[in-house]
């Protein structure tokens, strides 16, 4: 079976791959004059396309046996969601709602109640009687730092879907600017490609941050590590004197 040590790639590419992508997106919505639906559905639909696939790959390419329905359950929806905001009749104001909310809200609590099992996980074997410790093999777990921020991560992307519900699809407000001359209208789609943005930006800053950080090694790893320390040298076999 592969291990940590013989894989190549691990959480943390995971991690800045994310980052860039979601740092793509806010920056497009940031220097963007046109906030439209048809846009922001763009934009989301690269976005979520190309996350998808850098969780997909992970599956194989990162996370072992035990740890892999996180990352398949997020590439499906959330690759789902961003084929589905590419279909051109779908790029209106409401559909741009619906995807996005419907992803969010999904999306969110499955990276949340993952990091919530991984940061809950028994780590230590229990006691079958006293004095006598469960031979079974633990269950796998990852490092508790990449828990937290999976619980981090879902919680903000749940608080988007959230943000989103309270937005009027329908709404407009004119204003205008009599120092600048200038007249507008701020309409609900712009708020809603905008607190969009604003998810991106954060989530690109966070998950980079974190994929730079120095990472402790996974529970299982470090009691490997711990038995292979506490286990006798061999000893030298003994030659025959002369």
């Amino acid at each position: 079976m592969t291990t940590a040590e013989s894989r190549t790639f691990d959480v943390r590419h995971v991690q800045l791959a994310r980052a860039a992508f979601a740092a793509i997106a806010a920056l497009k919505n940031t220097f963007s004059s046109d906030h439209s639906a048809a846009v922001g559905s763009a934009v989301f639909s690269g976005f979520a396309i190309a996350t998808a696939l850098v969780q997909l790959l992970a599956v194989w390419l990162v996370y072992p046996v035990g740890r892999r329905w996180p990352a398949a359950a997020l590439g499906g929806v959330t690759l789902v969601a961003g084929m589905a905001s590419g279909l051109i009749p779908l790029r209106t104001v409401t559909g741009y709602f619906v995807i996005v909310i419907a992803w969010a809200l999904i999306s969110g609590v499955i990276e949340l109640v993952a990091g919530w099992r991984g940061l809950s996980t028994r780590t230590a074997r229990r006691e079958i009687v006293p004095g006598v410790a469960d031979a079974r093999p633990l269950a796998p777990t990852g490092p508790r730092s990449e828990s937290r921020d999976a619980v981090v991560v879902g919680a903000v992307t749940i608080l988007l879907g959230v943000a989103l519900l309270c937005v009027q699809p329908a709404y407009a407000l004119t204003y205008r600017l009599d120092e600048a001359g200038v007249t507008g209208t701020l309409t609900g789609i712009i708020i809603g490609v905008g607190l969009f943005g604003g998810y991106a930006a954060v989530v690109a800053v966070y998950l980079g941050i974190a994929g730079f950080s120095p990472r402790a090694a996974a529970p299982a790893e470090a009691e490997a590590v711990a038995t292979d320390a506490s286990a006798p040298a061999p000893q030298a076999d003994r030659k025959d004197s002369a």
